[in-house]
Parts: structure tokens; sequence; C-alpha cells
């Protein structure tokens, strides 16, 4: 199976900045789109922003022109610059993550999440 491992988050000012990892481990073949979600207490969970496997990119209203999605394919890695956060950006960040990996019989579709890192934005 595919794993997606979250790192970066944890306490930050208002107006300052944190940059989220995401990577996948396993006999990974190829990563389509790659997301990241958040879910703040109390709240459904919410897309922040989609990148393919091209570059393409998505945001949330509420996050353009703050937050940045990349990615390293070589490194089967996305990030997310979170540049300006706000109290409201506070939550659980998820990775998503959906592509082919190698099995004992052949390749096979995997759609993947990490287990979430905190984000806290004190004001």
């Amino acid at each position: 199976q595919v794993q997606l491992v979250e790192s970066g988050g944890g306490l930050v000012q208002a107006g300052g900045s944190l940059r989220l990892s995401c990577a996948a481990s396993g006999r990974v073949f190829s990563i389509n789109a790659m997301g990241w979600h958040r879910q703040a207490p109390g709240k459904q969970r919410e897309l922040v922003a989609t990148i393919t496997s091209g570059g393409s990119t998505t945001y949330a209203d509420s996050v353009k022109g703050r937050f940045t999605i990349s990615r390293d394919n070589a490194k089967k890695t996305a990030y997310l610059q979170m540049d300006s956060p706000k109290p409201e950006d506070t939550a659980v960040y998820y990775c998503n993550g959906g592509g082919r990996y190698l099995t004992a019989t052949g390749w096979k579709p995997f759609d993947s999440w990490g287990q979430g890192t905190q984000v806290t934005v004190s004001s």
C-alpha cells in the first residue's frame, strides 16, 4: 500500500509562515492529483488546495493569495506553503493523493490519506 505522511505542523503567529509537507512511501509508480484538506473543531473537512501531476493548481477562496501548493514528483512529496496565516486557519491539515502502486500481481490504483498534522495560528 501507499502511505502519506504529513509533517511541518505546529504553532505559528498570525502573519507568519509555515510549510507543510506530505511524503508518499511505498512502491509508488505514479501519483496523480494531490490535495490538502483541513478540519477545524466542530466543522466539516474542507478542501484547501489541489495540484495535478502537471502542476495545475486550485485553491479555496479563503486561502487564495496566501497559501501555495507545490510538489516534487521525484521526491513524491507535496507541500503547502502557508503565508500570512490567520487564526481561522487553525485546523488539522490532511494530505490526500491517488495514483498507482506495484503489488505482487501488478500495478493497482491507490487513494490514500495522511494521518493529519495540527496547525494552530495564534492572534
